[in-house]
């Protein structure tokens, strides 16, 4: 009794820092995901436990299996069996989810806390399934539910590549766990598709991770000053984003001043910031699994010059194109094409200002407009169809011209709602070149 209080404590504890979805918002996942294989099963394995300099950063669960179950533990899977009617050769069967914990293992619970075990009587009103079992009995499980010839969805990946289901599908492979003729199809692409589609729960997750990082972004406006280096920015943003709940930064925070500022994905953040120098700072937390993604380049002084104000007020420029051209239901996040909202942004980019040599600078706006977010920073989402209500993306541009040591970016997390209407997550951030130098003078 005292073993299972002690787990229900830390259980809650665990609970009150990461915020989680209902469990009947997993479920209802799990069935729009068994409808999408048409009579095929769903076999997904959490990730595991790392150990040695993997394990520097913690434990955190891989995104599909998170998305399907609200689980955070190590170890798990996920078995989801379609219902099938009464056949000759096999009765007929309801729908089934299985949830499947591993047994305790009490050293190494010593050392990363307590797990929650398939014995325990509160499994099933935790986790939100109505089975629950020990992970031993997953080869049993399968030889009892599927029949043959029925798909398994799970991850397929190319030889290049792994996933947290690779091992283990090989083992059952090998313990003759599938009956014959079982074919195995790729989940992910599924998957992607639910996900391109944010519900109420995510949205207002994806809401507190953008909220903490634009106090963080704001913070750092206030701080920065000629003298500093950007690992001490780097630093202070995640300060500033984990006491506000932030569980770790949604992905390596870049904060590039001078030169740096033209490199995309700079991160070492171990340069000085001088006198003159833009900061361009991508940098964003992650709030209890989901990820906001915010770019804004401020003068390292507290006052733009006049090109960098030039070349700032076009990347903003290029931004309001993107966000005006918007029309739910029919733009795209794809590439130079019709109705995309990059075209939208390019277009105003190469018609408005020059280089040193007098050129349009389309060319120096080198990466994609937008990309999906949720679980992931860059989120799996379905690019081929057009914007619309639930889906959360990034409207970013940017010119980089390394030989003037201005790179600009101004990124922000927007969202479609029902009506439609394209939601600024992050606008409450100064954007306008104003508005900046206005709240890195206010104090």
């Amino acid at each position: 009794m005292k073993k299972l209080l002690f787990f229900v404590l830390v259980f809650v504890q665990f609970a009150w820092c990461m915020e989680r979805q209902p469990n009947a918002d997993y479920h209802v996942r799990r069935e729009k995901l068994a409808a999408k294989t048409k009579g095929g099963a769903v076999l997904l394995f959490a990730a595991i436990e790392a150990d040695g300099p993997n394990a520097v950063y913690g434990f955190r669960q891989d995104n599909n299996f998170y998305y399907l179950t609200g689980w955070r533990q190590p170890g798990a899977a996920l078995l989801i069996v379609p219902a099938s009617p009464e056949k000759p050769d096999s009765p007929a069967r309801p729908y089934t989810e299985i949830l499947f914990l591993p047994n305790h293992n009490y050293v190494q619970e010593k050392w990363t806390g307590p797990k929650l075990g398939p014995e325990d009587a509160n499994a099933r009103s935790i986790t939100g399934f109505d089975k629950v079992e020990v992970l031993d009995n997953l080869r049993i499980e399968l030889v009892n539910l599927l029949a043959s010839r029925t798909p398994v969805f799970t991850d397929i990946v190319t030889p290049d590549d792994s996933s947290t289901s690779t091992e283990a599908i090989e083992w059952l492979k090998r313990a003759n766990a599938f009956p014959l003729g079982t074919s195995f199809q790729d989940v992910r692409p599924l998957l992607s598709s639910l996900r391109t589609f944010k519900d109420d729960g995510e949205l207002e997750l994806i809401r507190k991770a953008a909220d903490a990082s634009t106090a963080a972004q704001l913070a750092a406006f206030k701080n920065i000053k000629p003298g500093m280096g950007e690992q001490e920015v780097s630093a202070l943003l995640q300060y500033e984003w984990s006491k506000r709940g932030c569980e770790r930064p949604a992905y390596a925070p870049i904060v590039g001043s001078g030169f740096n500022s033209t490199v995309l994905h700079y991160s070492d953040d171990d340069g000085p910031i001088k006198d003159g120098d833009l900061v361009l700072m991508d940098a964003a937390g992650e709030y209890s699994m989901y990820a906001s993604d915010v770019t804004r380049t401020v003068p390292a002084n507290g006052k733009f010059t006049a090109r960098q104000r030039e070349i700032y007020e076009i990347v903003l420029g290029a931004q309001e194109a993107a966000i005006h051209a918007f029309q739910s239901g029919k733009s795209t996040l794809r590439g130079n094409v019709p109705d995309s909202l990059y075209k939208a942004a390019f277009d105003y980019i190469n018609t408005h200002g020059k280089d040193s040599h007098g050129q349009p600078l389309g060319k120096y706006f080198i990466h994609g407009l937008s990309h999906y977010v949720g679980l992931a920073v860059h989120d799996d989402g379905d690019y081929n169809i057009p914007v619309g209500p639930g889906m959360v993306f990034t409207i970013e541009p940017g010119i980089y011209i390394p030989d003037e040591k201005i790179g600009v970016r101004i990124e922000d997390d927007f969202y479609v709602n029902r009506d439609g209407k394209l939601i600024n997550l992050t606008g409450n951030l100064a954007r306008t070149p104003d508005d900046v130098e206005h709240a890195m003078a206010t104090k």
